[in-house]
This record gives C-alpha cells, structure tokens and sequence, in this order.
C-alpha cells in the first residue's frame, strides 16, 4: 500500500468528486477539490498536491491547457479520468504531459491501482536511479544491461533504448510519439513501425507472450506500458 498523499481532484462533476474522495480517503489519502481548471491550478499552485487526477471536459478551459500549465513549472502526476475515449484524446492529453489516462466510467479498484503507481513513481524516483527493477526484470541505466529471472538478456541498442524509457516510466503509459521521438528522433515521430518491430523483439528476448503479454502492455493506437510485476519499481539496492 502507498504512503498517504494529498490529491488533487479537478473535476465539474460533484458526484464523481464525492466518489474520488470517499474512494481515496478509504486508502489513506487526503484530497483537494476544484470544479474548474483555474481552481485546480490556484490548489495546484498553493496546496502542493502529490498527485492530480484531472477532467478533460472542464467547464472554464479544456484539460489538456490545465496539463500544460501545471507542466510549466511541475513533475507532478497527473492521472486523466475523462470520458472521452478516443486515441485522438488520449495522445493528446499524453503529449501535453499526463502520465496516466482513465476512460469512465471506471472501474474503482483498477483506478486506486494506478493511483498506487504514479505514487510509488514519484516517491521511488526511479527516473534518476542507475537501476530499474521491475519484478524479475532489472535494467541497469549505468551499465546498460538488461537481465530477467537473473539471466542476462542481450538486446540491440535500440532495443534497450525503448526498454529504458518504458522502465523509467514503468507502470505508467509512454505514447508512441514520445517513444518515437526519444529514441528515433523527431523526423520519425509517424513510424510506429519502427516500435512495433523493437516491441516485437523485446517480448521475444524477454519471454513475454506476444498474444497474452504479462510485461510490455500495449495501448491500442496510443501506446506502451511496462507493467510492475511483484508491484514494486526500485533504485538498485532497493
């Protein structure tokens, strides 16, 4: 279980912020409510919030600004819960800096799991550790190498390139367009045959069933997740 945090809740609808609180307070959490994007960022601004869960569909301005404007001069999490559930709005809202999008309606248990993600993320700050443990598979950022169940596994430098970024954003959904641009560069931010090809290898030097994959979770049309198997992500020596 995660350690109690302030959440921002930043949602129009008062049902949905009364269920958000009840659910997050029944796990420990305290939490902030604003009814429209500017409100959200005055409590962002002041309240200092471990995590925001945002509405894209705000009645003042449109969430993917409120994104862009905490984005200017914050890392924190921000989990989408939007009930649009197109991949034209989920990239969209991922590229202006979300790390986490929820379609409603929802499932209660699965949105406190992300919730235990994004947390766990920016408390462990795997993103500047030399190690990256998920479960039996460990990447080592210094090094770059690679093992599972404590075999080594060799991989391209692509290859390892895409693994590294998932894993600094493990548990968390990483847009083809990020990925793309990342380790390809910006004049292939469109060839998402590139990452299908580098998921395509990954899963089988891996052991990850392409047709039921337990480790690289793929988002359709949007992009990729490293699930955290054992639920854990960890600095070396973690």
């Amino acid at each position: 279980m995660s350690a109690p945090a302030r959440i921002l809740i930043v949602e129009d609808e008062a049902p949905i912020r009364r269920f958000l609180t009840i659910a997050l307070g029944s796990a420990g959490h305290e939490t902030l409510e604003a009814d429209g994007g500017r409100k959200g960022l005055e409590l962002a601004a002041t309240r200092a919030p471990d995590l925001v869960i945002l509405d894209l569909g705000l009645p003042d301005m449109d969430g993917r600004a409120v994104i862009a404007a905490i984005r200017e001069w914050s890392r924190v999490p921000v989990l989408v819960l939007s009930v649009r559930d197109g991949e034209g709005d989920k990239i969209a809202a991922l590229d202006a800096g979300a790390d986490d999008y929820v379609t409603k309606p929802f499932a209660t248990g699965e949105l406190l799991a992300r919730v235990r993600v994004l947390l766990r993320k920016q408390a462990t700050s795997a993103e500047d550790a030399p190690e990256i443990a998920a479960g039996s598979l460990k990447v080592n950022l210094a090094a770059r190498t690679v093992s599972r169940d404590g075999r080594d596994v060799k991989l391209t430098r692509k290859e390892f390139d895409v693994l590294a970024l998932l894993a600094r954003h493990a548990g968390r959904l990483v847009s083809h367009k990020q990925m793309l641009t990342d380790v390809w560069g910006p004049a292939h931010a469109t060839d998402t045959h590139y990452l299908r090809i580098a998921i395509g290898h990954l899963r089988d030097k891996l052991g990850d069933d392409a047709a039921d994959p337990r480790l690289i979770i793929t988002e359709p049309g949007v992009g990729y997740r490293l699930q955290i198997i054992a639920d854990r992500v960890s600095g070396a020596g973690g």
